[in-house]
């Protein structure tokens, strides 16, 4: 006993633990016994949140400037997206117009087709129109080599809307019925009137592109509505081919002879798809 008292190092090592532990025991008596921690431990608390915070602060910005960032770039991917899909919906719109239009045509030929006796038909699309002649001219894709002649009557839309002016061997033109040209050759024309009889006459165009049914001996018997027929009477046109319907009946500008106003039956203004009406026999 007398060597360990001696030993001032295992005294002092022992001194230091029963006081660590005579301390660890009073804390825990506090604690148990108190409502409030020690100020100490109070403010040890208090700094450690405070640090906390301090650290993750930056760290939360950091984190949420990133997420930000990459809702952003999804936004904008998004509206790149639907600007696309705005644009092919544009199109595809564009599109359907332009192929219901080609497709009402096509019915309209099919219809011809059934129709129309002792004639043979030819469809062709319009390859080429030219603003300067817009009412006067245009070119088809088929020519002599598809059996394609001069003066054969055009249809578009269930009604005649030229003939053919010149024939080669891979297009025609087409002579419009709105033409001006004084020139052109007229269309022979007749329509049903009262008592069954027949009326007679030729087809003019006027300046805004309208049709006159002129030189008629008895006008005053076609009514609004009549429909008016090529009479088979002039060049190759064959009988029985729609032109129009009877508008209004007027006087000419020396107020002699009756006008006719015509409500053309083809589709003149618009035309992409047509037909050609080739005779079976000569005339």
């Amino acid at each position: 006993m007398k060597k360990f008292l001696e030993n001032k190092k295992l005294l002092m090592t022992f001194v230091t633990v029963l006081l660590i532990l005579v301390v660890l025991a009073g804390s825990v008596s506090l604690r148990k016994k108190r409502t409030t921690p020690l100020l100490i431990q109070s403010f040890g608390n208090d700094v450690a949140s405070i640090a906390a915070n301090v650290v993750n602060f930056p760290v939360s910005l950091l984190s949420g400037g990133a997420t930000n960032v990459h809702e952003l770039l999804q936004v904008q991917a998004e509206n790149n997206r639907l600007k696309s899909q705005i644009d092919d919906l544009g199109q595809t719109k564009a599109r359907n117009a332009a192929l219901e239009a080609e497709n009402s045509q096509l019915q309209a030929a099919l219809k011809l087709n059934g129709t129309l006796s002792g004639y043979t038909t030819i469809n062709a699309s319009v390859i080429s129109r030219s603003p300067d002649t817009w009412s006067d001219l245009l070119i088809i894709n088929k020519g002599s080599a598809s059996g394609i002649a001069k003066n054969m009557a055009v249809m578009s839309g269930g009604g005649v809307i030229g003939r053919v002016l010149e024939a080669n061997a891979a297009t025609s033109k087409v002579e419009l019925i709105t033409t001006t040209d004084q020139s052109a050759n007229r269309f022979a024309v007749e329509a049903d009137a009262k008592a069954g009889q027949k009326v007679h006459g030729i087809i003019n165009a006027n300046t805004n592109n309208s049709l006159s049914f002129t030189q008629v001996v008895d006008s005053a018997k076609l009514t609004k509505g009549t429909e008016v027929y090529t009479s088979g009477l002039g060049g190759n046109s064959p009988k029985g081919l729609l032109v129009g319907k009877v508008a209004v009946t007027t006087k000419d500008s020396y107020g002699l002879s009756d006008v006719i106003k015509i409500k053309p039956a083809g589709n003149v203004s618009d035309a992409s798809v047509v037909t050609v009406i080739k005779r079976r026999v000569a005339n």
